[in-house]
């Protein structure tokens, strides 16, 4: 969009955040810094924790743009992405068909098999019809190779995920996990380096690779604990397989049909090289989060990189 700065100067912003979700207090988090953002930048900005009377209060605070901070589900799955087409309100990020796929891990892992993305070998199970199958799903999982992981298929920040080694470790890593979802994904633990690569509009951000150091795996702890996790940047891979991460990424948010912004998740497997675990179309912004970190790296501080993402939402 020509002259984007004027045309957002007179908008009246919203920032919605919270929302009912496992992932209420970081997007708080989220919102409240996107909003201290907006507002240090001379923006008509109001924060609004989305609640079940959202379509009243996106009426009474009269807004015309949607800076969505919300994570999980309800927020990143396409229901307020309709919601705001239905009041034809603009938004930053993807928009319902893409919001609901990525959000949802064995669709996406589909969609990216269609398009011969690699992905990590695995199967899902329903909570209706595990019961009467629980053997089958055990003996798929040894097929598979331990150890697995068991993650809910609509959670984002690993909540309700597990790495399963044993039999003990998979009735418990079940249990988590239907507490979350009524549908779990089950995957080949891979072992390697654990990346992940930010997308602002169509352009790649430098790659960031992850080393938890309060847990064995990136779990919410060292998502959102501050020194629960080291972000290294460079990303300690090769330029080769820096450059196969990123094309995968754009390969990926492109089979999605992902807009504005977006942050890639993989593991650069020692055997298969980079491979896709999911795409994430509202990443974080807190003081710990992985695209701020990217984008200062890109020489994009953080007010920069608000409007950045509400100017490409809005450039498509």
């Amino acid at each position: 969009m020509k002259n984007f700065h004027a045309w957002f100067k007179k908008r009246r912003i919203g920032v919605l955040m919270g929302g009912p979700s496992a992932e209420r207090e970081i997007s708080l988090k989220t919102g409240r810094a996107i909003h201290q953002s907006l507002r240090r930048q001379g923006y008509a900005v109001i924060p609004i924790d989305a609640g079940t009377d959202l379509p009243a209060q996106l009426k009474r605070a009269r807004i015309n743009f949607a800076y969505i901070a919300l994570h999980g589900p309800g927020g990143e799955d396409g229901v307020v992405q309709g919601l705001l087409d239905w009041l034809k309100i603009p938004y930053t990020g993807s928009g319902v068909l893409a919001s609901s796929m990525a959000m949802d891990k064995t669709v996406s892992k589909r969609i990216f098999a269609a398009a011969g993305l690699p992905i990590a070998r695995g199967f899902d199970i329903e909570r209706r019809v595990f019961l009467q199958n629980e053997k089958k799903y055990w003996k798929q999982a040894k097929k598979i190779g331990f150890p697995v992981v068991v993650k809910p298929a609509t959670q984002g920040s690993a909540i309700g995920v597990s790495i399963v080694k044993t039999r003990k470790d998979w009735a418990l890593a079940l249990k988590t996990g239907f507490k979350y979802d009524d549908v779990l994904l089950i995957e080949k633990y891979l072992d390697g380096v654990e990346i992940t690569v930010g997308i602002l509009g169509h352009h790649v951000l430098p790659i960031i690779e992850i080393l938890p150091v309060a847990g064995a795996f990136y779990d919410f702890k060292s998502k959102y604990a501050p020194g629960g996790s080291r972000h290294i940047l460079p990303a300690r891979i090769s330029p080769s397989q820096a450059k196969k991460s990123a094309v995968l990424s754009l390969a990926a948010c492109r089979a999605l049909g992902t807009r504005g912004v977006a942050r890639v998740d993989l593991i650069v497997d020692k055997k298969q090289g980079p491979t896709l675990l999911e795409v994430n179309t509202i990443p974080g912004m807190t003081q710990t989060s992985l695209l701020p970190d990217a984008a200062r790296a890109a020489g994009i501080d953080f007010d920069a990189l608000v409007l950045r993402i509400a100017e490409a939402s809005i450039a498509g």
